[in-house]
């Protein structure tokens, strides 16, 4: 870090980092972040969420008012509701490589995230209530239209082990990982990810890697850790993350990314 002795921007994953394990976000870490604006710092959510999972977060946002949601296809406007920016799956893209995982991982099921609706076959496995609008359908029904996120679901296969056998099958033509939902793997366009968004929305900013600090606890923050300019896991992430962070915080039901923020700005308030 330069002068200041604090960092100009923070970037987290939300579940499994910033978010405890029953879904909260305790007051503990609010007043953290809150503390960190104050102070002068920007703070951005990173995550793998839909659009739709970020409203009970609009305290959070601070003055730009933005989230990355969707694995980096999304810069989200959380207070107006609208997306920004978008990085999508072509349809031809999507159902050239839905088609292709069906036929190496035959047992595999499909949802999708468009920036303003989800959809699914009616085989898949749902493991949060559907939205009312659900568009339920074949693989080529869901991908009439660009795709923010192609979800693949197994059910039984652990995601690392999907994940695995999903990456050859799909090549260089977009971008597969997890947020260590159990069965779950995540396909992104080519190119997209956490850490390519926060780097735009960085610049716009007018603020460099090496003055970011980033946290994360999954397959699918690596990119993002890589790029800040320190990085953190938490303690209950996954081993590879552990392998590549600078530092290790405490577990997300511990607080650690406020256990880490105090540290910056508690002297601030």
């Amino acid at each position: 870090m330069t002068a200041p002795q604090y960092p100009r921007l923070i970037a987290t994953d939300l579940d499994g980092t910033l978010v405890r394990s029953d879904g909260t976000v305790s007051e503990r870490t609010r007043s953290a972040v809150l503390a960190a604006q104050r102070a002068g710092s920007v703070f951005v959510m990173v995550t793998a969420r839909p659009p739709r999972w970020l409203h009970d977060f609009e305290d959070l946002v601070g003055d730009h008012g933005v989230a990355i949601v969707a694995n980096g296809a999304i810069l989200y406007d959380v207070l107006r509701r609208k997306a920004i920016r978008t990085r999508l799956i072509e349809p031809d893209v999507a159902l050239e490589v839905a088609l292709a995982i069906r036929t190496g991982i035959p047992d595999v099921q499909f949802a999708i995230e468009r920036p303003n609706r989800y959809g699914q076959e009616p085989v898949y496995l749902n493991r949060w209530p559907k939205p009312d609008d659900t568009l339920v359908g074949a693989v080529e029904v869901l991908l009439e239209e660009p795709a923010a996120k192609l979800l693949v679901r197994h059910p039984s296969l652990p995601s690392d082990e999907l994940l695995a056998l999903v990456n050859p099958l799909v090549g260089q033509r977009v971008t597969a990982s997890h947020s260590g939902g159990h069965g779950l793997v995540e396909i992104s366009a080519s190119g997209v990810s956490k850490a390519a968004m926060l780097a735009d929305f960085a610049a716009e900013q007018g603020i460099s890697a090496a003055e970011t600090i980033a946290f994360g606890d999954s397959v699918n923050d690596l990119p993002m850790l890589a790029w800040a300019g320190t990085s953190y896991g938490v303690a209950n992430a996954h081993p590879e993350v552990l392998a590549l962070v600078d530092r290790t915080a405490r577990t997300n039901d511990e607080d650690g990314v406020a256990a880490v923020l105090e540290e910056f700005f508690q002297p601030l308030k």
